[in-house]
């Protein structure tokens, strides 16, 4: 499946026709190839007159970003009571990114063919999350699509927020250990070699320290390559393997959650992410066995994925929610406390929304810990080793002049 989605997006066709009742009508429309594009077409009653491929590099791929600022736009044109055809035609000429605008021309053409807009949405799984799609669907049969729409836009606007204090607690780290890294391998396959030579020349035996620096220099300037290649293949196998395999993703997962300071951050994140999914589904009218279906991969850890099974089996027996979520043993106390006042108060959409700003705001405060904390830590740390690498190097500089 995965690798049909792949065709797909290499591919925009242009199309030119002519409808049942004889009108002209052009569109956009993905597919593998010009064939697929002329029997969709004939399916739906359009006699096709033209149709032309055009490719598709170079141009920028769609975000989660861009699903939530299409979103917002429509929910907030629809309020408006723009109608919703319209409301495609205004989205997809103003936003700035070609691949959005062929994307929503394709959902355009296929709820004018009479398509529901939840079906529409199905059709591109790798954009429109099956969160996104039963919320739709939920707000179509209920009639209150502009208000599932604005909820739908709040959440995703809140989950790119989170996303994206998470990467920026990490972005310094990552990018101050690249630096060293880089600053390293210079000093030892142009620095060190250098002060071996001079050293040579002394006709005396080195400090120990001293040794062990070269030792490495060399080793390094022999075998840098096929350090760069393995640690380069280990990466790519170790993210395709997280990925796509399921049992590496458990395990990443549940080493994530027990590593020193960011593990309580990651686990903060994902506990709000849960929160505020299942919330913002409750608030939508869903039932509560169905919404599970789309918590747990909401999330984005298999631990809670699967916990959130466990939930769902037993909440579909019988069992209420807050014990459901107490037998997994992962939750947070106050969770279960704001979704146990919830069921008594018939509001756990709410309580669970005030859960998930509280664990969101916790997730801002660590962030902002963690960014003046990483910073003395880690020049500590590369100023340790550097100024190690350093001292071992002047050893034998400070040995001559005392025998001088």
């Amino acid at each position: 499946m995965a690798t049909a989605v792949r065709k797909v997006k290499e591919y925009v066709f242009e199309w030119e026709g002519k409808d049942r009742g004889g009108k002209p009508v052009r569109g956009e429309t993905r597919a593998a190839s010009d064939n697929l594009v002329l029997t969709a077409l004939r399916r739906q009653g359009i006699v096709p007159l033209k149709v032309r491929k055009r490719r598709m590099s170079g141009s920028r791929s769609i975000r989660p970003k861009d699903i939530s600022i299409f979103t917002r736009q429509l929910a907030t044109m629809m309020k408006a009571g723009v109608p919703l055809l319209q409301a495609f035609d205004i989205v997809g000429r103003g936003n700035p990114n070609p691949n959005v605008t062929r994307l929503l021309n394709e959902v355009r053409t296929e709820v004018e063919t009479g398509t529901s807009l939840s079906a529409a949405f199905r059709k591109h799984p790798l954009y429109f999350s099956s969160l996104y799609c039963n919320l739709v669907e939920a707000g179509e049969t209920a009639g209150i699509l502009e208000g599932i729409l604005e909820r739908l836009a709040v959440y995703l606007e809140k989950s790119e927020a989170l996303k994206s204090k998470v990467r920026s607690a990490l972005m310094y780290p990552a990018a101050v250990i690249t630096v060293a890294v880089v600053v390293i391998t210079v000093i030892m396959i142009f620095v060190i070699p250098a002060f071996k030579e001079v050293f040579s020349s002394f006709g005396a035996d080195l400090p120990a320290p001293t040794l062990v620096v070269i030792g490495m220099s060399e080793f390094f300037v022999a075998w840098w390559w096929l350090l760069f290649i393995v640690l380069g293949a280990g990466f790519y196998f170790l993210r395709q393997a997280w990925r796509r395999n399921e049992k590496v993703q458990r395990l990443m997962d549940r080493v994530l959650l027990k590593l020193p300071i960011f593990g309580l951050l990651v686990e903060k994140s994902v506990v709000a992410r849960w929160t505020r999914t299942l919330s913002t589904m409750f608030a939508a009218g869903v039932p509560l066995v169905e919404a599970l279906d789309s918590v747990g991969g909401a999330a984005g850890n298999s631990l809670y994925a699967d916990a959130t099974v466990k939930i769902q089996q037993e909440v579909s027996t019988g069992t209420s929610l807050t014990q459901a979520m107490t037998n997994t043993r992962i939750f947070p106390s106050m969770v279960l406390q704001m979704c146990a006042i919830g069921e008594e108060s018939g509001s756990i959409d709410h309580m669970l929304g005030k859960a998930a700003d509280f664990y969101e705001q916790e997730v801002d405060d660590m962030v902002a810990g963690l960014s003046s904390l990483m910073e003395p830590i880690i020049i500590v740390l590369l100023g340790t080793i550097i100024g190690g690498i350093v001292v071992a190097m002047y050893l034998p500089i400070f040995k001559l002049g005392q025998v001088v």
